[in-house]
């Protein structure tokens, strides 16, 4: 078999170190690793299949002899290093949002439009986790009949907002238990027994980035350009796995069973939907593990042609790191 030198841009951070993870337990073939990160970051070494490596700087001139490059890092550092991972002839799969909505960049759920990594210049972006996430749940309702449109709402862990955000709850849940000081330095607000619904900065038309990218996106890997999407994005007290409540608005009617069957034979999804059993998705179920659980199937009460569903999954996994490994195992494919 043959293999491939990788490198990982912000290999230091969450994802980056996620995506270690995951070439370990996926077996990619793998001849180099080569980490990749900040100056504050070089000469750490860290452990991959069974080995040290050190962390090299991410330059310009960092990118020598690499086949993929699996972007973890910022968008200023995507947009900088890009020109010059595409002109040493690898691949760059990257995990931000620098180049999503640009025309000749594919954007790939491999679930849903593998095919389009076949027309990559150079660039491939992985969508942003709550895209991957709900559409990898809904993608079975668009092969029934095709969706028009979705009215969602996220509910956010805190690891979504990098690894700070986890450690800034703690110590919020720490202080209000023994009477100490709340800070509040990743969000907005205390996140410790609160919800904060604004992620992500605010547009003209009264919502936030990160609300537009599950219509913008999602019109691109869904192949729908007239999609139409209602959302609204949460931050939640949880520590990882995102969760979605949408409902689906379909060209012809759907009922529930048809809708259980799509799903349950769908790649990349469970079925996890048993109300006298009290089994539907929850981040507690889903941490950890690379499939969307998708319960609380239900006919719409509103609209006609819909339906309502809850689906659940890891947005450091699937809804990055593992989304991003699982592109480059097509690319190695192709």
């Amino acid at each position: 078999m043959k293999k491939y030198n990788v490198g990982i841009l912000g290999a230091t951070g969450a994802v980056g170190r996620e995506m270690m993870n995951i070439l370990e337990e996926r077996s990619f073939p793998i001849n180099e690793l080569r980490l990749l990160a900040s100056p504050r970051s070089v000469g750490k070494k860290l452990s991959f299949m069974g080995k040290e490596i050190e962390v090299k700087l991410a330059d310009e001139n960092a990118f020598e002899g690499l086949d993929i490059v699996l972007g973890a890092a910022s968008n200023a550092v995507a947009k900088q290093l890009a020109p010059a991972i595409v002109k040493a002839g690898a691949v760059f799969v990257d995990n931000s949002s620098a180049f999503r909505m640009v025309d000749d960049v594919p954007l790939v759920i491999p679930e849903i439009n593998a095919e389009d990594v076949k027309k990559n210049k150079g660039i491939i972006s992985n969508p942003n986790c709550s895209t991957i996430i709900t559409l990898v749940a809904v993608n079975a309702i668009n092969s029934l009949s095709k969706i028009k449109g979705m009215v969602a709402s996220t509910y956010q862990a805190t690891s979504g907002a990098g690894a700070e955000g986890p450690v800034e709850l703690r110590q919020q849940e720490s202080a209000l238990v023994n009477g100490g000081d709340i800070e509040s330095k990743v969000f907005q607000y205390q996140i410790a027994e609160n919800v904060i619904p604004h992620i992500g900065g605010f547009l003209d038309n009264g919502f936030t980035a990160e609300e537009m990218k599950m219509q913008n996106e999602g019109r691109k890997i869904l192949h729908l350009p007239e999609l139409k999407v209602t959302c609204t994005c949460v931050r939640v007290p949880v520590v990882r796995s995102h969760s979605i409540s949408v409902t689906v608005l379909t060209e012809d009617k759907l009922t529930v069973e048809q809708v259980r069957g799509a799903i349950a034979g769908a790649k990349g999804v469970k079925l996890y939907d048993d109300g006298e059993k009290r089994e539907y998705p929850m981040p507690l179920v889903t941490s950890g593990q690379d499939i969307v659980y998708v319960g609380r199937i239900r006919e719409d009460l509103v609209f006609d042609n819909a339906i309502t569903l809850w689906c659940c999954g890891d947005q450091v996994r699937k809804g990055a790191a593992t989304n991003a490994i699982q592109i480059a195992e097509v690319l190695i494919n192709e």
